[in-house]
This record gives C-alpha cells, sequence and structure tokens, in this order.
C-alpha cells in the first residue's frame, strides 16, 4: 500500500489532483489517499505526477509518497471511524 498526501496553495489545483488520485486510490483524510495496488500503478502515479503536476507546482507545494510494507500496515494505530476500517463486516438479509 501507498499513502499520498499532499498541500497544494491553489484550489483548482488541489482539486483536480485530488480527482486524479481518486482514480487510484481511496481518501482517507482531507488531503491523504491511500492507494492499495501494485508497484506498476505506483509508477503510473509517479509518472503522472511528473509529467503533468510537477511543472504547476508553486514552490510552496509538497506532495508525499510513503509505502507502506505488509509488516507495517499490522503497526498502524487506528482512532474514530479510521479503526472500523479494516474489520470485517457481515451483513444478513
Amino acid at each position: 500500500m501507498f499513502i499520498v498526501s499532499y498541500d497544494i496553495s491553489s484550489d483548482r489545483k488541489r482539486s483536480k489532483f485530488s480527482k486524479f488520485l481518486q482514480s487510484y486510490g481511496e481518501k482517507v483524510q482531507y488531503s491523504v489517499y491511500t492507494i492499495k495496488n501494485s508497484p506498476r500503478i505506483l509508477g503510473i502515479v509517479l509518472a503522472e505526477i511528473e509529467h503533468r503536476y510537477r511543472k504547476t507546482f508553486e514552490p510552496t507545494d509538497s506532495i508525499y509518497i510513503f509505502r507502506i510494507c505488509d509488516g507495517c500496515m499490522k503497526k498502524i494505530v487506528r482512532y474514530g471511524s479510521a479503526s472500523h476500517e479494516e474489520k470485517d463486516v457481515v451483513f444478513l438479509d
């Protein structure tokens, strides 16, 4: 899994970047997405950032991408609504 966190000053650019990330991952906080896919997907995301978005960034804009290994995934501590993300849900009809 990958975590992408960003701080982009322009509302328009931030909205466009958020929509881009939605096609690859899940929004977990205002400017934080998780991408639960392969290294190939990360390559696509990095290439898109490099070729489409990097040239439009202001000096104050930032993007962080963290790779989370399976062992580290088990060590994540969640509170509030996030604490329910990894639990199984059973639906009965």
